[in-house]
């Protein structure tokens, strides 16, 4: 391989970096490979550079780089979900070298580093305290540990779920160093079970999950938060809400309607509140946990909160867009992107598309292009049923798969993230903001070239 970078060189195919020049040619040395296992004999040629020289057109130095979702899910796990606010990237970038983080001005002497971010969470929810650490997972797992480490957490086993990566509530109760209590059945659990195990004195914490990525339907019931709050609160152990995606401001949000609000969740009684900053809050990545004063600070001084902290511009990008959310309601769903992206509509995306169709037939003659209307989805497990109503551009070729064509989007610049719906290739517009629609149409024409 140092050989080959080294020739690479002589030939002037390092402008992208040696990293890519690497990667190029360790994919043309694989497709040899494959052409001699297949019995063929492929020559060490100028073919081969040929072929590496190709490559580096859609292999960059760097693996993480930006791209265009145009899945229509506007929360996509897999593409880095909510995308910033223009002030979360600006805030991210004015502190990226020197910042005020652990330092007090006026005094000099060391600060907490994440208190702007504390006092904003408590005083949007109304709780006591805030905290954010670095996602909602290590959210949970530091509440849970700090209350309940060494003693029980009760679960009911209606929302003993598992989300992506196999990530399993048990699992997480255990990891917390808390005995797990599983009470009910898989569809149905009562009052009288959480009474029950509540008898228990080793029971230090009660834990309700949001099922996000999932419904139950027929035969099922459970309390409701508030009655099972007022239980927690009854017994002084305290009831601990795992929201996931967590609404911060407004109960109607456009697709996520039926998700339960943080502000709800409070109001019901819960001691603790734990939500994502890179979903339903339309930020960066990062766990929220938000509740009564004491608790929280218990929480905070837990050992593994210094191990699940933010670093400084994850912490000024979810300043900025809780500073976006203090702005109120109707300024910050126009102000955060993933906000803006849920309340299109089909009647918003469509002149758009109509434009990109156009566009398209005129500088892509070999790509049958058409105007769809699409179902888009908020994404990251929330709201799992809704769909939300869009339209896009629907892309054909006459020699190329749709698995081909989707393909050669993804490896274009920018890489170009599409699905495959009724035969097509679906670029659903409620995902691509108005601004990428030319380095989008520049892909497609990228991709198509040959």
């Amino acid at each position: 391989m140092n050989e080959l970078l080294d020739l690479g060189g002589a030939r002037g195919l390092l402008q992208r970096g040696r990293e890519a020049l690497r990667r190029a040619l360790a994919a043309e040395l694989d497709r040899l490979r494959a052409a001699w296992r297949d019995g063929r004999a492929p020559a060490f040629d100028e073919a081969f550079w040929h072929g590496v020289e190709r490559r580096l057109q859609v292999v960059p130095a760097l693996f993480l780089r930006g791209a265009i979702n145009a899945t229509g899910v506007v929360l996509h796990t897999n593409l880095g979900r909510a995308p910033w606010p223009p002030e979360a990237v600006a805030a991210a970038a004015a502190v990226a070298g020197a910042a005020v983080l652990e330092i007090d001005p006026a005094s000099g002497g060391r600060g907490r580093r994440e208190r702007a971010v504390s006092e904003l969470l408590a005083s949007l929810t109304g709780a006591g305290a805030g905290l954010a650490v670095n996602n909602n997972a290590a959210a949970l797992l530091l509440a849970v540990a700090a209350l309940a480490r060494g003693r029980s957490t009760v679960l009911a086993r209606t929302e003993m779920v598992e989300i992506g990566g196999s990530y399993r509530m048990p699992e997480v109760v255990r990891a917390a160093g808390s005995a797990l209590i599983g009470i009910g059945t898989t569809n149905r659990v009562h009052l009288r079970d959480f009474e029950e195990a509540l008898q228990n004195p080793d029971v230090a914490s009660v834990l309700r999950v949001h099922r996000s990525n999932f419904e139950q339907h027929g035969f099922v019931h459970e309390p409701s938060t508030a009655e099972l709050a007022g239980l927690c609160e009854e017994y002084g152990v305290p009831l601990v809400y795992d929201l996931g995606s967590g609404v911060l401001l407004g109960e109607d949000l456009p697709g996520a309607s039926e998700e339960p609000t943080v502000a709800k969740a409070l109001a019901d009684g819960c001691a603790v509140v734990t939500f994502s900053g890179d979903k339903l809050l339309g930020g960066p990545q990062a766990g929220l946990i938000v509740g009564v004063q004491p608790l929280v600070e218990r929480i905070r001084s837990d050992m593994l909160t210094r191990c699940l902290r933010l670093d400084k511009t994850l912490l000024a990008a979810l300043e900025a867009t809780l500073a976006l959310h203090g702005l109120g309601e109707e300024a910050a769903r126009a102000a955060i992107p993933a906000l803006q992206r849920l309340a299109w509509t089909e009647a918003d995306l469509r002149p758009r598309a109509d434009h990109l169709v156009a566009r398209l037939q005129e500088q892509v003659p070999n790509c049958r292009a058409e105007v769809v209307a699409t179902q888009g989805r908020v994404g990251s497990g929330a709201s799992p049923t809704q769909d939300l109503p869009g339209a896009g551009v629907a892309l054909s070729h006459a020699t190329l798969s749709h698995e081909e064509l989707a393909a050669r989007l993804r490896l274009a610049d920018p890489p170009l993230f599409a699905r495959i719906q009724d035969e097509g290739v679906v670029l659903d517009l409620r995902t691509v903001a108005e601004s990428e629609e030319e380095p989008l149409l520049a892909a497609v024409i990228a991709a198509l070239a040959d």
